[in-house]
């Protein structure tokens, strides 16, 4: 499902050239559930970013689903991101203006999905997480767990064949985290979703098929 080969990443001023990715080769199956650990600093971030598409190598080659991304132009590649990942972030992203539901479905407005089809979409992904009482509420009126399992339910509203998941449980307790979790697994196991997740948290890493470590941004184990 996602292919790396020889993926570098280099950061440079007109002073200073910082090697952020090492040499990096990295193969994770269809419905692999895989975990990044590492010291702060040491690439996993970066690594995530590459394979989101947010951020391009220096040096090697992506391929995500059998395709090599680094063929396509930016309006290919935003497009390839919207259907086939779906991203979580440590610290929610979710825009206090608006409704949970309407958080929810706001990758479904870039996929020109009409309104009825994404409320459905909407209130079936909400659903999913044990939130569909709350979807006129606003972000303002959640809980730090309550507010990631919306973000959990805006990255699988469009079933994408893969989620990314950066730090989800780093802003939580650990009742918070290991409910986030759970859904996580869920996911995995019950949909065959192929997740990819950085964490600080060994306990939540050891709960994944497989953890990768990264040091000076070379991967160590």
């Amino acid at each position: 499902m996602i292919s790396l080969k020889d993926i570098n990443k280099v950061y440079r001023t007109k002073t200073v050239e910082t090697l952020a990715l090492n040499n990096i080769s990295l193969n994770v199956p269809k419905g692999e559930f895989l975990s990044i650990m590492g010291p702060s600093g040491c690439g996993k971030s970066t690594l995530l970013n590459i394979i989101g598409l947010i951020d391009e190598p220096s040096g090697g080659q992506v391929s995500i689903d059998g395709q090599n991304i680094s063929n396509y132009n930016s309006k290919a590649i935003a497009r390839f991101r919207n259907e086939k990942l779906g991203f979580i972030f440590q610290s929610f992203h979710l825009i206090s203006d608006l409704s949970v539901i309407d958080n929810v479905e706001l990758p479904l407005i870039y996929r020109k999905v009409g309104a009825k089809q994404r409320r459905e979409m909407a209130e079936e992904a909400l659903t999913q997480v044990g939130l569909k009482n709350r979807m006129r509420h606003f972000p303002s009126q959640l809980s730090g767990g309550q507010k990631q399992r919306v973000a959990i339910a805006r990255a699988i509203v469009g079933k994408p064949s893969i989620i990314l998941a950066d730090e989800p449980t780093g802003n939580l307790d650990s009742v918070m985290g290991n409910e986030v979790m759970d859904i996580l697994l869920n996911l995995n196991n019950n949909s065959g979703t192929t997740i990819v997740m950085v964490t600080h948290d060994e306990s939540m890493a050891r709960k994944t098929n497989r953890l990768v470590r990264l040091f000076d941004g070379s991967q160590v184990q």
